[in-house]
């Protein structure tokens, strides 16, 4: 047992954080989102019976966001601009900004990436956590600072 560790954060979770680099990236996944198409590299790990802005949370404990080289080092998925969807913007979003700000940082760091665009990215990633997020479009990438 370690002291100080998110109980969200399972210990394949915390070694595969350990284990990223600065500019490596995260998924935050919600519960419709398929891991294995989508990062077929990356690592998968499960987070269910989590939302995006708990694991979130209790990922910014422990780990620091490339805010000097990276304009958002946290992106929401949209959908494509040419893909004719229009939704009403999720609660997720905002929830996820003030997690963002509860660490310190400022909001203009959060940014959004189309759905596209999101699963370019998202092929790169080091790891995904999957989560038991509902609200739609509750996808997030966070990329790994340095302290």
């Amino acid at each position: 047992m370690l002291k100080g560790i998110p109980t969200q954060i399972s210990s394949d979770l915390l070694k595969a954080l350990a284990d990223m680099g600065h500019g490596d990236l995260i998924i935050i996944a919600d519960d419709f989102y398929p891991p294995k198409t989508k990062t077929p590299n990356g690592i998968s790990i499960q987070a269910k019976g989590n939302t995006a802005p708990e694991m979130i949370d209790a990922i910014l404990q422990l780990f620091p966001l490339d805010v000097d080289y990276c304009a958002y080092p946290v992106e929401y998925m949209v959908p494509d601009k040419d893909a004719g969807i229009s939704i009403e913007r999720p609660k997720v979003w905002d929830d996820v900004i003030e997690v963002v700000k509860k660490h310190g940082y400022d909001a203009k760091i959060v940014g959004e990436i189309e759905r596209t665009k999101f699963y370019e990215k998202a092929a790169k990633a080091y790891v995904t956590v999957c989560t038991s997020e509902r609200q739609p479009y509750g996808c997030f990438i966070l990329q790994k600072g340095v302290m």
